[in-house]
């Protein structure tokens, strides 16, 4: 009887199911909705992966009926509280074992191919993990507002609030933070607007649904933030004052999670996300061997948990 693994690797933006044989040779993969444990208790997501497992076994030319014999595993994005993954693993699932994880697991199991060591994601958002002597150590992937310190969410707000702050005349401005407010509308009254998103016409409804809610607020979404990035690297190059500043609370913050990669012992730390690979050169310059590129992207590192985990029962 035929084995098969399938991986999903579940974003925020698009759900992507890979199905592999028991090499895990790749037979098929497909791209479906959006898949994050935490936007609308997770049925957007399940939704994703039913319909995203129907695809790839279409796609592969297998009959659906052998999800029966085939090992699931998910990477979720949202996926950082037990109680999101528990109960999404509890839904009903055609497979014959499924196990869902945070989408740093993944990250990890693909950056390092199944083995020991670190990794760290720097893209939108961030978050670090390890394993060393089979112990599993993580920080960071908190989410925007109280966490992402590595992110390019994070660095891009800092961008904007420093070019806000140049443009009222409280600090040094450069080349950068005119291009900002420049991108975001002109002047800070404009960048303002674009902050709380005024233009969306966004309204936030109470759980009785009389409009406006106290304890909540409207603003740019952390991708948005992200999408200064291209601005900074472009003026990075330039060795623009405020690019190299940001660069240093950034290093910065990369130097913590280095010290707590390090204070257990782990011997790598693989840098996963496009604002982490850009920075590479110069993190090899900081840190030697200690960081390396990723061997595999996260969708195979689902694929190689599905069958660890198989293989460990």
């Amino acid at each position: 009887m035929a084995r098969y693994y399938l991986g999903v690797d579940g974003g925020g933006t698009n759900c992507r199911v890979r199905l592999a044989d028991e090499n895990l040779v790749t037979l098929a993969e497909v791209k479906n909705g959006r898949s994050n444990l935490q936007i609308d208790d997770g049925e957007p997501a399940y939704k994703a992966i039913l319909d995203g497992t129907r695809d790839v076994f279409k796609a592969a030319g297998i009959d659906y009926a052998e999800t029966a014999n085939t090992y699931a595993c998910f990477g979720m994005a949202g996926g950082r509280m037990d109680t999101a993954r528990a109960e999404f693993a509890a839904r009903a699932w055609p497979f014959a074992g499924v196990t869902v994880y945070d989408d740093i697991d993944i990250a990890h199991a693909g950056a390092l191919a199944g083995g020991e060591g670190g990794v760290v994601i720097i893209g939108t958002g961030s978050a670090a993990m390890s394993i060393v002597g089979g112990k599993r150590y993580q920080a960071g992937g908190w989410g925007f507002h109280i966490g992402d310190q590595m992110s390019g969410a994070i660095l891009g707000r800092e961008l904007a609030r420093y070019a806000v702050e140049a443009e009222d005349g409280l600090v040094e401005g450069s080349p950068l933070t005119e291009a900002v407010v420049a991108a975001l509308g002109g002047d800070n009254q404009a960048v303002m607007t674009w902050s709380f998103a005024t233009e969306m016409d966004l309204k936030l409804l109470s759980r009785d649904g009389s409009e406006g809610c106290d304890d909540a607020l409207i603003g740019r979404a952390p991708g948005e933030f992200g999408k200064l990035m291209p601005l900074w690297f472009e003026h990075l190059e330039r060795n623009d004052p405020v690019a190299l500043k940001l660069l240093d609370i950034q290093m910065s913050y990369i130097d913590t999670y280095v010290r707590w990669f390090k204070s257990h012992d782990a011997k790598v730390m693989a840098i996963v996300g496009g604002l982490g690979q850009r920075l590479f050169p110069r993190l090899t310059e900081r840190y030697g061997d200690f960081v390396a590129l990723p061997q595999f992207e996260p969708l195979h590192g689902a694929v190689i948990l599905a069958k660890q985990n198989v293989a460990s029962n």
